[in-house]
């Protein structure tokens, strides 16, 4: 019985501790219930959220990293909206509250589809949220751990590829995203998968395939998907030729991603029309500029991450910006990968030499990897390269885990151990000789290079002492000790790097947000100044913006945009405008788009406007001549281009709120509006808009929110033709009489 105890003991080592490391890196979450989001930057970087007192900090909330904003900007209100939406028995197709309305589920990012978003049912969004961050390293650490002794790798090496990859540079740099780690921890799940299938064709292995294939699709980053595909492409070519049946498994893969097509069908659909309606292809001229490659001085954080500082501790003074450039995989975790590329020679290590090597051609600034970019290749085209450091760290952590079993294996000797070192002693003396220069900037990377060069110094005593060891027990205890150095190597790195904060600063509620809240009818919002509400909070807050945030927008919104700040009839987009935020509330635009609040933290003068809130340094301001969300025009104007849309739109004298511009000869008497004619907003949801028309003639009837070909039109349910008004908006023709209008959002 003992030894019965004993071996299930031995078996289960290992996967518990890889479950008890990642109860290490988030002990602040699970044993002090603080969030693993930048939510103090919500309350230490914006108003009206300043403007509220805390009482612990009467001077303002400190906020940790300054740089991951993103998540509580867009994954977070993204995901949280989408998940209510189908909470309600509805597909999550649109976004009314920023951008004057925008697809949702066709937004990638916002993972409305992904699998493990059953979670959100069974618990609060918060705590889900939060327990699905938790799962990033703890798959991550599970498959890649499966994977590795798949490929007949001792447990301790494994444990150690797996930790590597999971605590990774990449893996720190985007935890809180909650989306693209999502897609790259399925990765080895899927490598597994294909070696289970070349062995022997299975259902089970199969319906993991599948199953891991569509997750890492739907977990919410196109780029990072495209990336595991090209590994799934070569990893899968180097197999056949393994295979006994190839044939067979061939046609077992072309069965399973037909399969996958139609299983995502829904979500890579509404992806594609989003696509090729989007500002996307503006994009494509920044690749041109310092930093959308990996500038090749900064391969040194290979070595020492932090060697430009680092933003956490407001002194990095490297090219912008960090998140993007750090793939750090540990000082034994390099170690080990350079042992096992320069001195195993098997077919495994080969593939993974030459999937870093082609990752690091094409992340960093060279001829062959300006060619998707000189080329315009679409999607790709427009993808920052530094991304495929997730393919870098995972090459490096599978090649870590090769050394360190060649390692174990004794296959090692002084002397070749000793080639490796000098090169890493040699990279040290010559990083401490540049740094002893007495500017500012090398002094904090000579700061930084005091932990790296003493990490290296313990691998080194580890390294040695283990290969003079002839004791079984002492060698072990060595090299569980290098995986003890390599978890705090990562673990310090990773703590420096990622806010664990309090749930109190997760989108709070403020005196404004309340006001705001309080006011009735459909209206948006702006902010005349882009420290108040940023882009996309307003979705959580059910506050519908004119402003946003996404890679992906509408083009046609964006051309208006672009005029309405410019204040002339020039539609021409910026070249690179993610951030959508107008401030220009005198132009009629902003009356047109519903905009009836201005927030400001200066006095506006405006014969407009009429203060009628404020808190702290955040005022709110009533626009009194704003128009209503529907509206019924007594007259259209046809033009035969988008120019000449925008040219009258800007004519002084037009009237928006009773002229409209289209690009159809609509064939209406334009006759003037009588009282008796109106229309009433019956109700307004993110998939439905519903309206009641009186009229005594035919009229068009405008709908402030963002025209987009996927939203049909109905009168008293009999389906209408939408029409493209204002340049950017929506309208439909309304018979005489009484009506009811209702405009849907096909799938």
């Amino acid at each position: 019985m003992a030894g019965a105890n004993r071996k299930a003991m031995k078996r289960y080592l290992f996967p518990l501790l890889l479950g008890l490391i990642v109860v290490v890196f988030f002990a602040k979450t699970i044993f002090q219930g603080l969030l693993p989001i930048p939510a103090d930057t919500i309350v230490g970087l914006y108003h009206p959220f300043r403007d509220a007192v805390f009482q612990e900090y009467p001077n303002g909330i400190p906020y940790k990293n300054f740089l991951i904003t993103d998540p509580v900007r867009q994954q977070y209100p993204w995901r949280e909206l989408a998940v209510s939406i189908m909470k309600q028995g509805e597909l999550p197709l649109w976004n009314p509250y920023q951008f004057a309305g925008t697809p949702l589920l066709g937004n990638l990012q916002s993972a409305a589809l992904y699998p493990l978003n059953i979670l959100y049912w069974l618990m609060p969004f918060q705590m889900t949220w939060t327990v699905l961050v938790i799962l990033q390293p703890l798959l991550a650490l599970l498959f890649m751990y499966l994977y590795l002794k798949e490929m007949k790798l001792f447990k301790l090496p494994a444990t150690f590829g797996a930790v590597i990859f999971a605590f990774s540079g990449f893996f720190v740099a985007w935890l809180e995203w909650n989306t693209i780690l999502h897609v790259i921890l399925w990765l080895p799940l899927l490598l597994l998968a294909l070696e289970k299938l070349r062995v022997k064709l299975s259902l089970l292995w199969s319906t993991i395939f599948i199953f891991a294939l569509s997750s890492s699709f739907l977990a919410g980053h196109l780029q990072v998907f495209f990336y595991v595909s090209l590994v799934l492409m070569a990893y899968l070519v180097t197999i056949l030729y393994r295979s006994k049946s190839k044939g067979k498994l061939v046609l077992l893969l072309s069965a399973l991603c037909s399969l996958f097509a139609v299983v995502t069908s829904l979500q890579w659909i509404q992806f594609v029309k989003f696509y090729l309606q989007s500002a996307r292809e503006i994009d494509q001229v920044l690749w041109q500029k310092e930093g959308w490659f990996i500038p090749a001085k900064h391969l040194v954080q290979f070595f020492a991450p932090d060697f430009f500082g680092n933003p956490a501790t407001l002194n990095y003074w490297g090219v912008w910006n960090y998140g993007e450039f750090i793939g750090y995989v540990g000082i034994a975790g390099f170690v080990f990968a350079l042992l096992a590329i320069i001195y195993r020679r098997d077919r495994k290590t080969f593939f993974y030499i030459g999937l870093l090597i082609g990752s690091i051609l094409f992340a960093t600034n060279n001829v062959i990897a300006q060619l998707p970019f000189r080329m315009g290749l679409p999607l790709i085209g427009t993808s920052q390269p530094t991304r495929l450091l997730a393919i870098v760290d995972f090459s490096l952590a599978v090649l870590a885990a090769l050394g360190l079993d060649y390692f174990l294996r004794r296959q090692l000797n002084i002397k070749k151990i000793s080639t490796v070192l000098v090169l890493f002693l040699s990279l040290f003396i010559a990083l401490w000789i540049y740094t002893d220069t007495g500017s500012v900037e090398l002094a904090v990377a000579k700061r930084n290079l005091i932990l790296p060069t003493g990490l290296f110094i313990i691998t080194v005593i580890l390294l040695l002492s283990a290969i003079a060891s002839r004791n079984k027990k002492i060698f072990l205890f060595t090299v569980y000790c290098l995986l003890f150095t390599v978890v705090f190597d990562l673990f310090r790195f990773g703590w420096k790097f990622t806010p664990f904060v309090a749930s109190d600063y997760l989108f709070p509620s403020t005196k404004t947000i309340e006001f705001l809240q309080e006011q009735e009818g459909v209206f948006r919002i702006m902010a005349a100044d882009r420290r108040i509400l940023p882009s996309n909070f307003s979705t959580f807050y059910r506050l519908q913006d004119v402003g946003g945030y996404d890679p992906l927008y509408l083009k046609n919104y964006g051309e208006l945009v672009s005029a309405w700040e410019k204040n002339k009839p020039d539609a021409s987009l910026l070249e690179f405008n993610r951030i959508l935020s107008p401030q220009n509330y005198e132009s009629k635009l902003a009356d047109l788009l519903n905009v009836k609040y201005i927030l400001s933290l200066d006095e506006l003068s405006s014969s407009k406007l009429v203060e009628v809130f404020s808190e702290g340094q955040t005022k709110v301001y009533e626009n009194i001549e704003v128009y209503p969300r529907v509206f019924l025009v007594s007259s259209v104007l046809k033009v035969n281009s988008k120019q000449e849309a925008i040219n009258k739109i800007f004519e002084e004298g037009l009237d928006l709120g009773t002229q409209a511009v289209v690009y159809e000869d609509l064939k209406l008497a334009n006759t003037p509006l009588v009282r008796s004619e109106n229309v009433k907003l019956l109700s307004y949801s993110p998939n439905s808009v519903v309206a009641e028309t009186v009229t005594e003639e035919e009229h068009l009837l405008v709908l402030s929110d963002v025209y987009y070909p996927e939203w049909s039109v109905f009168v008293d349910g009999v389906s209408k033709d939408i029409i493209e008004v204002d340049y950017a908006l929506r309208g439909v023709v309304v018979p005489s009489g009484k009506h009811k209008v209702e405009f849907k959002i096909r799938i």
